[in-house]
């Protein structure tokens, strides 16, 4: 007799989750990124098996980060070849590729092993609002990691629609009294 219960496909399903980068402070958004990137939050997580979930960031350009580490933090390659390593410091790359930045932090978070590539790949990070035609994917919208009191899944929220919805129906509730 097999010992699982109800159907387990649905919870190895993925579901696209957005989040709004905007005045969040990185190290914390990437921990939160690289968990759900996991599947750390499901209740069939192994650490053998990828099961997690896809995440779209936006607004990357309007990331944070804490203390001095605007003036001191540098990202560091190296070619491999004597004098080959390339410094660069945060501000520049937050102005030529501020996707990096949110890719990079997540990537440490990440555990070293074989699946860190393939769960890096369902991390989609744009510098705007716009997400294109991935946006109709979305089914989980957080800002702090919870899902807010009214989500539907049906449509995807931001924090930003959320306001302007709090707003029409306070205008909504402020003309009919």
């Amino acid at each position: 007799m097999s010992q699982s219960v109800g159907n387990t496909a649905l919870a190895y399903a993925r579901v696209w989750h957005h989040v709004d980068a905007s005045d969040r402070i990185l190290g914390k958004l990437a921990e939160r990124i690289a968990l759900v990137l996991m599947g750390k939050h499901k209740p069939i997580y192994d650490p053998s098996l990828d099961c997690g979930d896809y995440v779209i960031v936006t607004n990357s350009r309007k990331i944070k980060v804490t203390g001095r580490k605007e003036e001191q933090l540098l990202f560091r390659k190296h070619s491999m070849f004597p004098g080959g390593l390339k410094e660069t410091p945060y501000k520049v790359v937050k102005a030529k590729s501020p996707d990096e930045i949110i890719r990079h932090a997540v990537s440490g978070m990440l555990p070293k092993n074989k699946l860190r590539e393939r769960r890096l790949e369902r991390l989609k990070i744009f510098p705007n609002e716009k997400m294109g035609i991935l946006g109709a994917n979305i089914m989980r919208s957080w800002d702090d990691g919870t899902l807010p009191p009214d989500f539907k899944p049906s449509s995807p929220t931001t924090s930003k629609t959320l306001e302007m919805l709090r707003e029409r129906n306070a205008k909504a509730a402020s003309t009919s009294s």
